[in-house]
């Protein structure tokens, strides 16, 4: 799948992004756009500021200099429960689930942005909280039955195996129905098997529900297999950028990757 989508406009565009914390510098100057209906990787040696990109996009850290646009308007220093509003879903290299909670109560919390019945409505589960819980419902179990999870829908998720966890993570992502899915190393700690079954999965995502996706994930081969175009930092520059052939054979990736002394 190593096509990029070079029709349509940007849904998230990044624009000379600068992110310190204190004396230290995670991100400079960084620009790039992530397309409509693209799966688009983020990707570079530990350290290169992956994760505090996501952070920016997400709304967990507010860049001191640069742009956010996302779906055609300049975005502000918003919240993270406002960006997850506006359309923006998030899975974490370190599985957040609520671990006394069903796999269905977890999907069900996906939900929340979506709900619009005040908290007493909630308490009573009466009217309209009961039918919009029951709509809600309807499409989280949509979701079950799209990651094959059936068998696990009343099982408290600590006691999952991680695997399973983190097709459950991504089932909450996805029941938020949202514009742009960004994923954290979605296939981290997996075996083979386990990454197969999840790559197949982020391919379902894109293709039934069109959602764009951004990730960030180390192995290579699965970058170079799903991705439509790869963004590289390094030392929180971007060092490389373009289709995943071409990023592959660009040098000062190679040497980033190589562990290249930098002058």
């Amino acid at each position: 799948m190593n096509t990029a989508q070079n029709t349509g406009d940007a849904l998230l565009s990044l624009k000379n992004i600068s992110l310190s914390f204190g004396g230290v510098k995670a991100l400079t100057d960084i620009s790039f756009d992530i397309l409509k209906g693209e799966i688009r990787a983020i990707i570079g040696p530990n350290g290169a500021g992956k994760s505090s990109m996501l952070n920016v996009i997400n709304g967990f850290y507010h860049p001191q200099q640069g742009e956010v646009w996302f779906n055609g308007s300049l975005r502000g220093p918003l919240k993270p429960h406002e960006i997850a509003r506006q359309g923006i879903a998030r899975t974490f290299q370190n599985i957040a689930l609520f671990k006394g909670m069903s796999t269905l109560d977890n999907l069900m919390t996906g939900r929340i942005t979506k709900m619009n019945t005040n908290i007493f409505w909630q308490a009573i589960w009466k009217g309209k909280a009961e039918k919009e819980e029951l709509e809600h419902r309807e499409k989280v179990e949509h979701i079950i039955d799209f990651l094959e999870i059936q068998a696990i829908r009343k099982t408290p998720v600590g006691r999952l195996p991680y695997g399973l966890q983190k097709r459950v993570e991504l089932g909450r992502a996805l029941a938020a129905e949202s514009k742009l899915l960004l994923l954290d190393e979605p296939m981290a700690g997996m075996n083979v098997e386990e990454k197969e079954d999840m790559c197949r999965f982020v391919l379902d995502v894109h293709e039934e529900f069109g959602t764009t996706i951004a990730l960030i994930e180390h192995d290579m081969g699965v970058v170079m297999d799903i991705a439509d175009r790869v963004v590289v930092l390094d030392y929180g520059k971007k060092i490389g950028d373009g289709y995943p052939d071409d990023v592959r054979a660009d040098q000062n990736v190679i040497d980033a990757y190589l562990g290249v002394s930098h002058d």
